[in-house]
């Protein structure tokens, strides 16, 4: 019998520079290589900010090569899970998808101290996530 299908998860804010990237920084920190990672959004920065680049490597997780990317349909086709965080009605919704909306402070102009508490928080999230994912029903992917 083959194997099911690798669980992946896609990860949406609206400048793919702070939330996005540390959620989708955790997941592959946490997980490995057991789920996929996709972060995007709706209108992408030029770069990822430095207060969270910065607040990432405190912690051992080096983000400063990550590039924001633009929000494609085929991105969501291709996930089983959603997260947004922010972007509102930029993200197209699929039959099959689990969506999750994550209420998070921007970390847009913020100083490093309130970005430290956002990257706290989204890790806390993965974590749960992590869970959820490695509990589910043989992480088969639901819908084409």
């Amino acid at each position: 019998m083959p194997e099911p299908a690798k669980p992946s998860v896609l990860f949406v804010c609206v400048h793919n520079a702070g939330r996005s990237q540390m959620a989708a920084a955790f997941l592959t920190h946490l997980a490995g290589d057991r789920i996929e990672v996709r972060s995007a959004g709706s209108a992408p920065a030029d770069a990822v900010n430095p207060a969270v680049v910065a607040a990432m490597t405190e912690i051992g997780i080096d983000i400063s090569a990550e590039v924001p990317r633009v929000l494609t349909t085929d991105a969501v086709r291709a996930s089983d899970v959603v997260v947004t965080m922010g972007c509102g009605d930029a993200c197209p919704v699929f039959p099959g998808r689990k969506y999750l909306d994550w209420a998070l402070a921007d970390p847009a102009g913020q100083g490093l101290e309130a970005v430290r508490s956002i990257r706290d928080e989204i890790r806390t999230r993965i974590e749960v996530l992590i869970a959820e994912i490695d509990s589910g029903p043989g992480h088969e992917r639901a819908g084409p």
